[in-house]
């Protein structure tokens, strides 16, 4: 873990800002700091001459304006780091939210939603401490520390000299330290991962566990995985504890040698009084950032884990979009929404497919796809189960990368370019806890009631009414409902920015024949609007309503 990883102030410019501010901050507070030695040492040098009163009041009155600005200074810089934590959490969010979404469902069903979720929330979380502790102690080590030496050694060498020899004690305690905390605060994380992924696991198959009387077992095991993670909290509890004690040591014995330096040739007579006095003043300032930067860097170990994770995710492109295109017309696709946009009708084009191979891995799931799909037209895919019609939509909507040519009226669509003409609905509902109108019209700008209802009309779902409010998961509609919804999600999208591609994935795979009829009706309905509707099926009734029929042949591979 590097104090200041230069991918934080890649990902999160709100970072680049912040530094920019402590730093001017931290050069304020390191000037009030060494003015506060020099009008407390003439205070106590007057005094001793036996100054009067009214002599001393002028720089009593300066040392309190001092204390102040210096109070002032501690507050601005912990405001400008509490808010330079929540900017650079929000941009950071923003960024993994994005990369998720660029990546698709594919990628992120491959991961564990426990780790994601912990990494996205809790883990950049732990950021706040980092910002508001650690991070501004590092800055007043670098441009405190030195500007404090050099004025040591200004006002007197042998004290300079001494500080340049034992200061960097405390870097080398720090260092060894540092990999202890390292390691403890991995395992930590990691407990910490377990415990999510396994309490997430727990809850989601609690019912199924219920019935078969299998609870009990899991209880003890969260219990197991809870306590490992008490373990290991505790061990590095342990070990920060331990490394303050030995950072203090360090520069306390550190400063006392200064002090005992400085004693005997006051008493030797090779010094001034007020010399000697405002370096012992300035000494253990100069030893303070530096002992805080190893204190605080055990409160930021969680944030700087957590991103660690966090840049993980971010500069993976392993799993990158090979470009769907090789044509000249690749980079009209990432404008492709403005043509079609609002202009429904023949004139619009057909989503044609040439050539079209889709791979898993190293194995071919579609090979060489020539297809068709005409506006004004309900095309149906089918095909045995895992023969890749899943697969195809999401190479589709940009989810999975592909190669050969994907065009939408001659002009070709641009590989990881977005697809504002293009609506879907998978075969997981995916509804959340709100009212059914919300979740209808999720993603638009504003909601507009009536196209909710005629959405919900179109996907066979007129009897749900809009106000209905849902669980989490949709809980409170039945299975052919939930899936109902999710269509009319889908048709709402498409008739709200007019979409001229529909895609739906098994949408009345849970629906009995009139339910299935109603939403066949709305499907019509927006093909006859000049749209492209493609369903993904093998259900014989919406086979029969189909314009057009593509099967999809298994691969056999030798």
């Amino acid at each position: 873990m590097r104090p200041l990883d230069p991918r934080l102030l890649r990902y999160a410019h709100a970072a680049r800002r912040f530094l920019l501010i402590g730093a001017l901050l931290g050069f304020a507070q390191t000037l009030v700091v060494i003015a506060f030695a020099w009008l407390l040492t003439r205070t106590i040098t007057l005094t001793a001459a036996g100054e009067s009163l009214s002599t001393i009041m002028s720089t009593l009155a300066a040392l309190a304006c001092v204390v102040v600005v210096r109070s002032v200074l501690i507050w601005l810089l912990e405001v400008a780091a509490n808010r330079g934590a929540a900017q650079v959490k929000s941009q950071l969010r923003a960024r993994v939210m994005a990369k998720l979404a660029e990546r698709g469902p594919d990628w992120v069903a491959s991961q564990q939603s426990a780790r994601l979720s912990t990494v996205v929330t809790t883990g950049l979380d732990a950021l706040d401490n980092y910002f508001a502790r650690y991070l501004p102690q590092l800055l007043l080590t670098m441009i405190a520390t030195p500007i404090l030496i050099a004025v040591i050694l200004w006002q007197d060498l042998a004290s300079g000299l001494t500080v340049i020899i034992v200061i960097p004690l405390i870097p080398v305690f720090m260092i060894l330290i540092g990999k202890v905390t390292q390691s403890v605060q991995q395992e930590q994380w990691k407990a910490l991962q377990r415990l999510s992924t396994g309490f997430l696991d727990v809850v989601g198959g609690l019912g199924t566990l219920k019935i078969y009387g299998r609870e009990r077992r899991q209880f003890d095991r969260i219990r197991s995985i809870t306590e490992e993670y008490r373990t290991r909290t505790m061990k590095v509890l342990r070990v920060s504890f331990l490394s303050g004690f030995v950072l203090e040591l360090a520069a306390s014995l550190s400063v006392a040698l200064i002090a005992v330096s400085i004693g005997l040739r006051l008493i030797d007579g090779a010094l001034l009084l007020g010399v000697g006095l405002f370096v012992l003043l300035l000494a253990p300032e100069a030893f303070l950032p530096l002992r805080q930067v190893g204190a605080q860097f055990h409160a930021a170990a969680d944030g700087l884990a957590a991103a660690e994770e966090l840049f993980t995710i971010l500069d993976d492109d392993s799993v990158a979009t090979v470009p769907a295109v090789s044509t000249a017309d690749a980079a009209a696709g990432a404008g492709l929404a403005f043509p079609y946009a609002g202009q429904l009708g023949q004139a619009a084009g057909a989503l044609r497919l040439e050539g079209v191979t889709v791979r898993r891995g190293d194995s071919v799931v579609i090979d060489q796809l020539h297809a068709e799909f005409a506006p004004g037209e309900l095309s149906v895919l089918r095909g045995v189960s895992g023969v890749g019609k899943s697969t195809l939509v999401a190479a589709l909507l940009g989810f999975v990368p592909c190669t050969g040519a994907l065009t939408l009226g001659g002009v070709a669509v641009a590989a990881g370019a977005t697809r504002p003409w293009l609506a879907w609905s998978g075969q997981r509902p995916g509804l959340f806890r709100g009212t059914v109108a919300e979740n209808v019209a999720l993603g638009a700008a504003s909601a507009e009631p009536g196209r909710i209802v005629q959405a919900l009309d179109w996907a066979g779902a007129a009897e749900v009414l809009p106000s209905t409010v849902l669980g989490v998961n949709g809980d409170g509609l039945s299975g052919g409902q939930a899936q109902r919804v999710a269509a009319a999600r889908a048709i709402y999208r498409a008739l709200a920015t007019e979409c001229h591609v529909l895609i739906l994935d098994e949408p009345s795979s849970a629906l009995d024949s009139d339910a299935e009829a109603r939403l066949l009706a709305g499907l019509r309905h927006l093909a006859d609007q000049g749209r492209i509707v493609i369903v993904v099926s093998h259900r014989p009734a919406v086979v029969a309503a189909a314009d057009r029929v593509i099967e999809l042949q298994e691969l056999i591979h030798v």
